[in-house]
């Protein structure tokens, strides 16, 4: 029996947060249903640590791994090397994720780099190449970006619409019946704090770690109350 849902967001390297949360809301395998709404990558200073550790979680069968968009370009920029991909990865932080996996990472080294990723850690690309685009349950539908509200049937919103979305989500009107939690938007914008969002159908939960704010867990109990646990971030504070 799953005595809670814990959700958290948008960890981007910030490994150090994450374990503190995990303890701080003494996760238990098992009991806790454990939803990660995605961006394991960039930025943060330890990509390749965190997605370690939800690999090695994500054994059980509790534990839900969605996709963020910074995890999709990742894996593209690998597969792929496309340059526009290589340039949008290195403008939102990718330099921090390669460093991780390569300490003395310099752009001289950049093709030796992704060979070597691709090479060494194919099961990390292929891990997070099978990340959900979303899950629900009974009371909530859980996303990393957002429901595009074009669509009568949100599950037939485009892909990247799952990951990428923004204000036509946060400014529109669903009328799923289910309240949407999401991360990606950091909520800082929305309301001018890293505290987790609530606005009806909405529940923003990405508390902005990487920015210098905190990393959120929302933990839900069985009847649908929520309660907030938050850690502060240990980046430097930086404009978002």
């Amino acid at each position: 029996m799953i005595l809670r849902t814990l959700v958290i967001s948008d960890i981007h390297g910030c490994f150090d947060e994450w374990m503190e949360l995990l303890d701080l809301v003494n996760y238990t395998i098992g009991q806790d249903r454990l939803i990660l709404l995605g961006d394991y990558v960039d930025r943060g200073p330890k990509s390749k640590e965190v997605i370690d550790h939800v690999m090695e979680l994500a054994k059980e069968e509790e534990v839900i791994v969605l996709k963020g968009n910074h995890d999709e370009r990742f894996v593209s920029l690998i597969e792929t090397g496309n340059p526009r991909v290589r340039e949008m990865f290195f403008k939102y932080g990718g330099f921090e994720t390669l460093k991780s996996y390569i300490p003395d990472f310099s752009m001289e080294q950049f093709e030796e780099a992704v060979d070597f990723i691709r090479n060494e850690f194919h099961h990390h690309i292929e891990f997070l190449n099978r990340t959900k685009l979303y899950f629900e349950d009974e009371r909530f539908i859980y996303v990393h970006a957002g429901l595009n509200p074009k669509f009568k049937n949100w599950k037939e919103q485009p892909e990247k619409d799952f990951y990428t979305i923004r204000e036509p989500f946060l400014n529109g009107s669903m009328n799923t019946e289910k309240r949407i939690v999401f991360g990606h938007t950091a909520t800082p914008l929305i309301h001018e704090s890293g505290d987790i969002w609530i606005s009806g159908e909405k529940i923003g939960v990405d508390g902005g770690c990487v920015f210098g704010y905190q990393l959120n867990c929302l933990e839900i109990s069985p009847d649908g109350k929520w309660t907030q646990y938050s850690v502060p971030s240990k980046q430097k504070r930086s404009r978002i």
